[in-house]
């Protein structure tokens, strides 16, 4: 059965996709832990609650995350955008 080879728009397709749900899962991941910020809230004078509506992951943890979604995106995008004449090259080397 021959392989088939993705054309260069469907590939770039794909890494614009892939960059979409990257941020969509990053977008995901920040909110886990945080206090969601619509619905009712107490009048302020009148109830003991602190109005913060901070929580959530401490800020490295964001940083790490978001490294760790771009360096996935970027390496995805270099292995698909790679030109089939080196990708031939490897093959015959290896």
């Amino acid at each position: 059965m021959k392989k088939r080879q993705l054309s260069r728009a469907q590939r770039i397709v794909i890494i614009i996709g892939l960059g979409f749900a990257c941020d969509v899962l990053g977008q995901w991941m920040m909110s886990i832990g945080s206090r969601a910020n619509f619905g009712w809230v107490a009048y302020a004078p009148l109830s003991n609650a602190e109005s913060s509506l901070a929580g959530g992951l401490y800020p490295w943890v964001r940083f790490v995350i978001w490294m760790i979604l771009i360096v996935l995106w970027t390496g995805t995008a270099l292995l698909l955008l790679r030109e089939r004449s080196t990708l031939l090259e490897d093959a015959s080397t290896s």
